[in-house]
């Protein structure tokens, strides 16, 4: 069971008002999911595209409930000894030339090779045991005595070997280490996976996981999010900006702004001490909106239906 909510959680609005608390202003989806991660013992993996919020879930979320934030970002090439544990080579080599001297007294007493070996053996021991271990990410998170929120970021950069891997982890919250023994998560962590949809994630990992899917806001969302997000934007500006989003999504562009670009741009607006959206406004900044050129320029073409919009929502 992963870590316990603080009580009482037993509705989907008290968790709202948790996250809102910390000004993660989250949909009923996302509320639900997170009630039903703990009851059923289930990580969350969330998708949806950048900027939508999902990496800020598992921060508030760990804010929320004053648990420590364990993160891993996912990349190509992540394998078992950056996840999980390795040892310390290093501290390793310093003991061997620091114990050489001992050594040499310990083997000068051995009578034959057999003997010899077996009193390196020892030795060996000695070096792999817990003050020579790394912690990773995974592993830290197991050996959180309180519990712990563990983001998986962007397991979809990772390769299916490493998803495998990841499966077995999450199965069972508990690994393996030859040298040491099993450890066995005392309060299983709280667990978000987030993906971009980069590439499909394997049935196996969606059949583990629930499933969490944040679309892009709709208005009535957004206005709430930028309340929460920007201090100092009044009403008014908070309407305006979020209409001029909004029908700036429903054109034809390679990369469509995300909630992200929303409180990015209306930061932009309060910092330059804007009152209201106009057309001069707009075009000093709408490079904090949009990322390609061509986008922009498109987004000049239909600069007076866009406005009209943001007018119009005054």
């Amino acid at each position: 069971m992963p870590a316990d909510l603080p009580a009482p959680t037993a509705s989907v609005e008290t968790i709202t008002a948790g996250l809102a608390a910390v000004d993660y202003i989250a949909s009923r989806p996302i509320a639900t999911a997170l009630l039903l991660a703990r009851d059923l013992g289930k990580p969350v993996l969330v998708e949806g595209s950048a900027g939508v919020g999902k990496t800020e879930l598992a921060l508030s979320t760990a804010r929320w409930l004053s648990l420590p934030l364990i993160r891993m970002q996912c990349y190509e090439g992540l394998d078992e000894s950056k996840a999980l544990y390795e040892w310390k080579y290093g501290k390793q080599l310093l003991y061997t030339q620091l114990l050489k001297d001992k050594i040499n007294e310990v083997l000068g007493e051995t009578g034959d090779l057999t003997d010899a070996l077996g009193r390196l053996a020892n030795f060996s021991d000695m070096f792999f045991s817990e003050q020579f271990l790394e912690p990773r990410p995974l592993l830290q998170a197991l050996r959180e005595p309180e519990g712990a929120v563990l983001l998986i970021d962007e397991v979809d950069k990772a390769n299916e070997e490493f998803e495998a891997f990841l499966l077995e982890i999450l199965s069972a919250f508990q690994v393996t280490i030859p040298e040491i023994g099993t450890i066995t998560a005392a309060r299983p962590p709280l667990v978000f996976l987030t993906s971009n949809n980069t590439r499909d994630m394997s049935d196996a990992l969606k059949r583990r996981c629930l499933h969490l899917h944040i679309p892009l806001p709709d208005a009535r969302l957004e206005a709430a999010i930028v309340t929460a997000r920007v201090p100092g934007i009044d009403a008014r500006l908070t309407r305006q900006v979020v209409a001029f989003v909004q029908a700036l999504r429903a054109l034809d562009l390679k990369k469509l702004p995300s909630i992200s670009e929303t409180l990015d741009w209306a930061r932009a607006i309060v910092l330059l001490h804007g009152a209201q959206i106009d057309r001069a406004l707009v075009r000093d900044t709408l490079n904090v909106l949009l990322k390609f050129e061509a986008d922009i320029d498109h987004a000049e073409s239909q600069m007076t239906d866009l406005l009209r919009a943001a007018e119009a929502a005054d």
